[in-house]
């Protein structure tokens, strides 16, 4: 198994690490590089910076996406390891050259179902990391040190995750739950989060509401096709990306979608609010964009589920 040991602002894990957050956003100020050195679900360890020196934590990676500042605060609020947005633009603009760009794209690592150990629990650097290293490093189980570390890291995920999660279900990061994760009974525990969900499904839907074809981006929201307070999973396939006008309509149960993807229109708006016209275009067409992997495009189950118990008909 190939996992990653990325070098960890201590005032970002500092923050973190007193919220216990259900995902994270591992930012890059200059938004330039994507980040590939490991797969979806992959272990991603948090190495503490000088003078610590010491693995913190782990988080589980689930995709990497350039987004500009505000959205990215919107995704995930407190969850960039700031307190407020000003405070996070101010730290991501310290480190940028051009200081004139007040919402510039980042680079966003992020990952779901952080872990923070006690300081007792930190492990120490592996005795191939260099101090040269200036963003991290991967390693594989299949190497001696790759293989030594993993061992430590996984005793204590199995301590935190018993303690965190004993008598919950447990879901995968990304796959749907007759997926297993590298077979290993550890990793299946990790879930995905609210951040990571948006960011996941606008991404998949290449970022355009799939009912209308919008791509302003400040506009587009994640809507969960089976609600999450009704135990709708944060998969991508319980997911659409619609317009905000459009989302409250769908979780009004005034749009939906069939199972053959056409948009269905209730004529509830018609009848309560006397208007309508915007929306009802839409009627019997098809859905305008869908995820390219069948795995992520929306599940007949949900959308079942959807019409029978949301849509006003």
């Amino acid at each position: 198994m190939k996992y990653y040991l990325g070098v960890t602002d201590n005032h970002w894990y500092k923050f973190l690490s007193k919220h216990n957050p259900e995902d994270v956003n591992f930012w890059q100020p200059s938004g330039s590089f994507k980040f590939k050195a490991i797969n979806s679900g992959a272990p991603f360890l948090f190495k503490l910076k000088y003078p610590i020196n010491a693995i913190g934590g782990v988080g589980f990676f689930t995709n990497h996406s350039f987004l500009p500042l505000n959205i990215a605060w919107d995704a995930f609020g407190n969850r960039n390891g700031c307190l407020s947005f000003f405070d996070f633009k101010n730290l991501i603009l310290n480190y940028r050259r051009d200081k004139n760009d007040l919402n510039p794209t980042i680079g966003c690592i992020i990952l779901t179902n952080p872990i923070f150990f006690d300081e007792g629990d930190w492990i120490g650097t592996p005795n191939d990391w260099g101090k040269s290293i200036v963003q991290g490093k991967s390693y594989n189980t299949d190497d001696i040190v790759g293989k030594r570390l993993w061992e430590k890291v996984e005793l204590l995920l199995n301590k935190y995750l018993q303690e965190n999660y004993e008598g919950e279900k447990s879901q995968l990061i990304l796959e749907e739950p007759s997926s297993p994760v590298y077979g290993n009974s550890v990793l299946t525990k990790v879930r995905l989060g609210q951040g990571a969900f948006r960011v996941l499904v606008t991404d998949a839907y290449n970022r355009r509401c799939s009912i209308t074809g919008e791509k302003t981006l400040p506009v587009l929201e994640a809507a969960h096709i089976k609600p999450y307070a009704e135990s709708g999973p944060n998969f991508i396939s319980n997911g659409l990306l619609l317009r905000s006008d459009i989302h409250k309509l769908f979780d009004s149960g005034y749009v939906t979608v069939t199972s053959d993807y056409k948009i269905e229109v209730s004529k509830k708006i018609r009848e309560e609010f006397q208007n309508g016209r915007e929306y009802y275009k839409y009627h019997g067409k098809e859905l305008q964009y869908l995820p390219y992997r069948n795995l992520d495009k929306p599940n007949l189950a949900f959308i079942n589920w959807h019409n029978d118990n949301i849509y006003k008909g």
